[in-house]
């Protein structure tokens, strides 16, 4: 018998087998995806970056939840792509121009489709155009931007003017984080949002949407 509370524990757990058992239970059940979603994946990821920011989880923790959430997530996207169930927006993400790290950012994205929202992941090193191009052409509500060094912080403020000049900034929300990133920084360049961590970076994404 389908068991959502379960899917959400095996989920907050690790446990990859378990909550690809109970997702695809759940929908040989006949149980709605938008409450498979929401009420154990969604509401999961949520407790996951509670205990992260309590102090409570780790980073490896936070890891092998997500690890089990993109488990139940790969059964479930396709059945919620037949029940027109939309995501709450898109994110595209990537360490700028310059920066090789990508161990942040990928936590990154794991929590924000944790959190519901479709990811544009762009990797490391990427230019200001390459995030303009994601706006123009992907339907991008929100870019965050990540940087490890305190020598390519400049390249979110060079994006963030790109995307002045292309006339694209008031079409999306720009967020950024990182070790060295503030919300000093964050404000004095004009992003919309910083988050220290990557819970915090899914909690914020939702407030930016309205969700």
């Amino acid at each position: 018998m389908a068991d959502l509370n379960a899917l959400s524990q095996a989920v907050i757990t690790g446990n990859l087998e378990q909550a690809r058992m109970l997702t695809q239970t759940a929908i040989d059940e006949g149980v709605a995806v938008e409450s498979i979603l929401n009420d154990a994946l969604i509401a999961a990821m949520k407790e996951v970056g509670e205990k992260f920011k309590n102090g409570d989880f780790f980073v490896p923790e936070m890891l092998i939840a997500a690890r089990a959430m993109n488990g139940a997530m790969y059964l479930l996207e396709p059945k919620l792509v037949e029940a027109g169930v939309e995501p709450c927006g898109t994110v595209v993400l990537g360490t700028v121009k310059g920066d090789l790290h990508d161990i942040g950012k990928n936590l990154v994205c794991m929590m924000l489709e944790g959190a519901g929202f479709e990811i544009v992941d762009l990797g490391t090193d990427v230019a200001p155009e390459r995030f303009i191009d994601a706006v123009k052409n992907q339907g991008v509500d929100i870019i965050a931007m990540s940087a490890l060094l305190t020598t390519t912080m400049p390249n979110m403020k060079n994006t963030i003017d790109a995307l002045k000049e292309a006339g694209l900034r008031d079409k999306v929300k720009v967020m950024i984080g990182g070790a060295p990133v503030t919300q000093a920084y964050a404000d004095e360049i004009g992003a919309d949002g910083y988050a220290p961590d990557a819970s915090r970076a899914a909690a914020l994404a939702r407030t930016l949407m309205g969700v």
